[in-house]
């Protein structure tokens, strides 16, 4: 299902104390294997798809998004950064700043894992086993944009952006694919 991205005028965003209230549910993510909750592809511009199963592949990233087309600043020639293939958001911070399910889509990011996103606990170079791929988290930061504020609140943006939100990737991970194959909402993620 393709949805142009509305935003409703009246949703409520959280202010920080309510954010900061969520920490502990955060924090009880499990830290070695956690559930695919959602897959969202992104076929251009404030298009999104909800997927039930979605293909993973080497140079591609999730067949059909639009990572491959989009240009990066963070590469010398503006071509995708190959090390942000994928972005993950954690499903309890997601479910925190967008208790709405439907509104998850909004944050941009193609996979969403109920499991321990932090530096601690996933530095960059963990591998992830998820159904029959491998991803590999990378070293790019993930940090609230302009965008995250629109949908979600300046206070949601600054809760990720702050120094504990950074250490406990809030906005979430970074990854590339290392093995393709196929992944479907449901599937365990496991460190490797």
């Amino acid at each position: 299902m393709s949805a142009l991205l509305e935003f409703a005028t009246g949703t409520k965003h959280l202010t920080m104390s309510e954010l900061e209230a969520g920490l502990d549910e955060i924090r009880r993510a499990p830290k070695d294997q956690g559930i695919l909750e959602l897959i969202v592809r992104r076929p251009g511009v404030n298009d999104r798809e909800i997927l039930t199963e979605g293909e993973l592949r080497l140079h591609e990233g999730l067949v059909g998004d639009s990572w491959k087309r989009r240009r990066s600043s963070s590469t010398p020639d503006g071509s995708p950064n190959p090390l942000m293939q994928l972005n993950i958001m954690s499903a309890r911070v997601i479910a925190l700043v967008a208790p709405d399910r439907n509104r998850w889509q909004l944050a941009g990011d193609q996979l969403f894992l109920d499991m321990d996103l932090s530096a601690e606990n996933l530095p960059a170079g963990t591998r992830l086993s998820l159904g029959s791929t491998v991803i590999e988290v990378t070293p790019p930061p993930h940090l609230g944009c302009q965008k995250f504020v629109a949908r979600f609140g300046l206070e949601a943006m600054r809760f990720v952006n702050s120094p504990l939100g950074k250490q406990l990737h809030l906005r979430g991970i970074n990854a590339k694919v290392v093995r393709a194959g196929m992944i479907r909402v449901g599937d365990v993620a496991r460190k490797i």
